[in-house]
C-alpha cells in the first residue's frame, strides 16, 4: 500500500524541488496549484507529478475542493507544502500507517519549523502537531487562512517528522505573507462576532476533540487585552523561544509583529463597521 501526495503552489520554483526529492517515494504526486507564473508547473511534470490548477479564493475553500474533485489513486493522502521536506523517519511511519485496515480516519504528525540559519525552533514553535495524513473523504476545512482540520473519524498519531522551512525566500517574503494572513484571521474574527459564533471557555481548555478545543481556544485568545505582547510573553518565557538562540527571540518578536497586523486590521473593519454611510 502506498500513499498519494498533495502539494498546493503558488510560484514555488525554488522550494518545489526539494518537496519533490523527498516524496519521490510515492508514484501519485498530485500539485494543486494557483496558475503560477514561474516554472513551478514545469518542475513538477518533470518529476512526474499530476497537475491540477484553480484560481485560489480562500484556504478552507481551495483545499476543501482539492480533496473532492482531485482522483487519487490510493485510499490515503499526505498533504504537504512546497516549503515542506518528508524525513526518511516520516515517510516510514507514513507507509505503516498507511493501511486499509486502520481504524482511524487521520493522523496527527509533528512538524520541525526551521529558521534561516538552519536552528530548528524546538522551544518557539507554538504548534508542532498537524493533521496532515488523512483519507480524504473523511476530511474538511474551516476558517478563511490557518483553516482547521475537522476529521469525520478517529485521530491517531505518527513518529517522524516533517521539516518545514518557512524562511526559505527570506524575511521579506514571510512579513509579505503574513500580512495577508493577517487581513484573513482579522476578516474571519470579524464575521464570527457578526454572526455571534459561541465561545466556551470550558472547551478551551478541557475539550477532548483536539479541533473543537482548538477553535475555542483561538477564540480566548482574539479576547485577551495587549494580544500582540501577551503572545511574545508566552513565546518567550512560557514556551522558552530563548533557549532556540537569536533565531527563537526573532521568530517570537516575528509572531508578535503578525499578531498587531492582525489587531490592527480587526480595528480598522469594526471602524468600518460604526462609520455612518454617506446620505
Amino acid at each position: 500500500m502506498s500513499v498519494s501526495i498533495l502539494i498546493l503552489t503558488k510560484n514555488e520554483e525554488n522550494d518545489l524541488p526539494g518537496c519533490l526529492e523527498s516524496v519521490g517515494w510515492s508514484d501519485d504526486i498530485h500539485l494543486f496549484d494557483s496558475f503560477s507564473t514561474d516554472r513551478t508547473v514545469e518542475i513538477a511534470e518533470s518529476f512526474g507529478a499530476k497537475i491540477t490548477q484553480r484560481v485560489f479564493d480562500n484556504w478552507s475553500a481551495h483545499q476543501n475542493w482539492g480533496l473532492a474533485n482531485i482522483d487519487f489513486k490510493y485510499p490515503w493522502v499526505l498533504y504537504i507544502d512546497a516549503d515542506e521536506r518528508v524525513s526518511r523517519g516520516l515517510r516510514d511511519a507514513v507507509l505503516n500507517g498507511a493501511k486499509n485496515d486502520r481504524v482511524e480516519a487521520a493522523f496527527r504528525l509533528r512538524r520541525r519549523d526551521f529558521y534561516l540559519d538552519g536552528t530548528w525552533l524546538k522551544h518557539a514553535q507554538i504548534s508542532p502537531f498537524y493533521l496532515r495524513l488523512f483519507r480524504p473523504e473523511r476530511m474538511r476545512y474551516e476558517r478563511l487562512v490557518n483553516p482547521v482540520s475537522v476529521v469525520d473519524g478517529e485521530i491517531g498519531e505518527i513518529e517522524g517528522y516533517l521539516d518545514h522551512y518557512p524562511f526559505s525566500k527570506g524575511i521579506g517574503f514571510w512579513l509579505e505573507r503574513h500580512i495577508k494572513y493577517s487581513n484573513l484571521e482579522a476578516q474571519t474574527i470579524h464575521e464570527n462576532r457578526i454572526n455571534g459564533a459561541r465561545f466556551s471557555l470550558w472547551k478551551a481548555f478541557f475539550e477532548r476533540d483536539f479541533t473543537e478545543r482548538r477553535f475555542h481556544q483561538k477564540e480566548l485568545f482574539y479576547r485577551i487585552p495587549g494580544r500582540p505582547f501577551m503572545k511574545w510573553f508566552y513565546m518567550m518565557f512560557v514556551r522558552r523561544a530563548f533557549l532556540d538562540g537569536r533565531a527563537g527571540v526573532t521568530y517570537a518578536t516575528l509572531q508578535s509583529i503578525y499578531e498587531y497586523f492582525i489587531t490592527l486590521r480587526q480595528r480598522e473593519l469594526s471602524h468600518a463597521k460604526r462609520k455612518p454611510s454617506d446620505s
